[in-house]
């Protein structure tokens, strides 16, 4: 899109995947001037944010989509989940969580990325003082106490955009990120996620299964027109022999792995990967800047929880930035410039905030992986015990269940459905 103004801004996003666009649409009613600088093209096949991986959707981010108006053309392309089912291969115990139960109709949703990202891309055209630069990458970041100064080099052609705020959404292993002087802790699990669909022999009725193998999770969900999306976790040393396997091959180890609880298993997709890591970065804010979603924190997939979290932060910045623009002034009355988004408080805040809900998930997912991963004897019997205590204990479902949909701690206006405006 090419800009008609001056190339200041109130923020400039550096990531024009799921978060990096949610972000922007959230912010769209404070009529703020924003840039998103996104290196792969709009419409590309081989934008990573938007390829044919499912994502589950926790109550949290449905809400969200809900309060900006984008829930009813995601809802189209989804499947709920009304029924989680977990369970530890080889051994008796289980657990799981009921929508019903629960009191809502449905726990999560599962999409495909290349299906929301349609929603998300679309309804990007329609934002005000918006403008997207790509395919365009930032090659350079320099921070003030007035300004951040950010160069983008588009078609082998340099040039500044100023702005208040910088947000780093441009993924786990951020440039920008580092750009800004934050370092981040990674650590690799040693796994790779493999990931598509297939189709079952009997129907899924809207439950998802998550099970834990002595080489790692494996994750089925239902989606659209009766299949399946899986996400199945295997040693890194591994991978190459999985991947390359026939698709024959393949779906005979993956019933071994999984099971025959869904019937036999057939027509399986094309195939991707990733390497999975835990990444963390030191601190989420530095002057006028901050980081959310990826750049921020990088989770294990086990309990499918990483893009919400991140769609957290997009909630909790867009709360910060609020109070602080209807406190400056009338929201309809506001100009642009009125107040500023890059304020030290209100970085300071959303750091306070999200650093909870951050260290809680990267403990928990990271405290899966390890104690599912582990081979001896003893933990395979307490795990055990620890699923059935799961079901059978008063209360520590509900408890479990309130932190699986993100509706645990306390709320940012958008996780809670209430709009911004």
């Amino acid at each position: 899109m090419n800009t008609k103004h001056d190339n200041h801004y109130d923020i400039v996003i550096a990531g024009g995947g799921m978060i990096g666009s949610s972000l922007a649409l959230a912010l769209a009613p404070l009529g703020l001037r924003i840039a998103i600088v996104e290196v792969v093209p709009r419409a590309a096949a081989s934008q990573p944010s938007f390829d044919d991986r499912s994502t589950a959707l926790s109550r949290s981010t449905q809400r969200m989509f809900e309060a900006m108006g984008l829930w009813g053309d995601i809802l189209a392309a989804a499947t709920p989940i009304t029924h989680i089912h977990v369970s530890d291969r080889g051994r008796f115990g289980f657990a799981h969580i009921d929508a019903q139960e629960q009191a809502v109709e449905a726990l999560g949703y599962v999409v495909i990325n290349r299906v929301l990202g349609g929603v998300l891309q679309g309804s990007l055209d329609d934002v005000a003082h918006l403008d997207i630069v790509c395919p365009a990458c930032i090659v350079a970041a320099k921070l003030g106490p007035d300004k951040a100064i950010v160069t983008v080099d588009q078609d082998g052609a340099q040039r500044d955009l100023t702005c208040e705020l910088l947000v780093a959404a441009d993924g786990s292993n951020s440039a920008v990120r580092s750009m800004i002087g934050i370092s981040a802790n990674q650590v690799s699990y040693e796994q790779r996620a493999i990931i598509g669909n297939l189709l079952p022999e009997l129907p899924m009725k809207n439950h998802a299964y998550e099970r834990f193998t002595e080489h790692g999770p494996l994750a089925i969900l239902p989606v659209a027109d009766g299949r399946a999306g899986f996400v199945w976790n295997v040693q890194e040393r591994d991978a190459e022999r999985v991947l390359n396997l026939s698709d024959e091959e393949f779906l005979a180890e993956l019933q071994r792995t999984f099971g025959n609880r869904l019937g036999t298993f057939s027509r399986v997709g094309q195939r991707a990967s990733y390497p999975l890591s835990l990444s963390k970065a030191l601190r989420l804010t530095a002057q006028r800047a901050v980081l959310v979603g990826n750049s921020a924190h990088g989770l294990h997939p086990a309990a499918a929880q990483g893009f919400n979290l991140g769609m957290r932060d997009v909630a909790a910045l867009c709360d910060c930035i609020a109070d602080v623009r209807f406190a400056t002034a009338d929201i309809k009355s506001a100009t642009a410039g009125s107040f500023d988004v890059g304020d030290k408080l209100i970085l300071e805040r959303y750091s306070a905030w999200r650093r909870s809900d951050q260290k809680k998930l990267l403990h928990f997912t990271n405290g899966l992986v390890h104690l599912f991963g582990h081979s001896a004897g003893p933990v395979k019997s307490l795990r055990n015990l620890g699923m059935l205590g799961f079901d059978l204990i008063p209360g520590v479902r509900k408890t479990f269940a309130k932190h699986t949909m993100g509706l645990a701690g306390r709320l940012p206006r958008l996780s809670r459905g209430v709009p911004l405006v």
